[in-house]
């Protein structure tokens, strides 16, 4: 499994990385036959956001470390070394970018942009 993050370099300008998932098998519902699964990660809440048709908005850091997880609608973030990406139903987006310039993110395709956001 596969998702980009959003980290910063030394000057505080974000940048994307491409990472995977570690998965191993584990007996993670018993009595379910074993499967893949990550270790556990500690969240403290999460959210779901709508970001209207067209929506647009203006470069900010990521109000804490957190995982969107878009659940329709096409999610543009361009990060701060002026890369942008496009994510679409299914993908994940870790943003660690949480003291440096930031990013800038907006609603493209015409259609609201549905995520519900984990935070850590």
């Amino acid at each position: 499994m596969r998702y980009s993050i959003l980290l910063e370099d030394a000057e505080g300008v974000s940048y994307f990385e491409d990472r995977d998932v570690d998965l191993d098998l584990k007996t993670f519902a018993p009595p379910a036959a074993p499967f893949y699964a990550s270790d556990a990660y500690d969240a403290s809440r999460f959210v779901f956001l709508t970001l209207p048709a067209g929506w647009k908005g203006v470069p900010h850091r990521s109000p804490k470390r957190q995982l969107a997880t878009v659940l329709s609608g096409t999610f543009r973030v361009q990060a701060g070394s002026g890369e942008v990406r496009d994510f679409t139903a299914g993908d994940l987006f870790w943003a660690e970018d949480v003291t440096g310039t930031g990013h800038a993110s907006s609603a493209e395709g015409g259609e609201p942009v549905n995520l519900m956001v984990t935070q850590f």
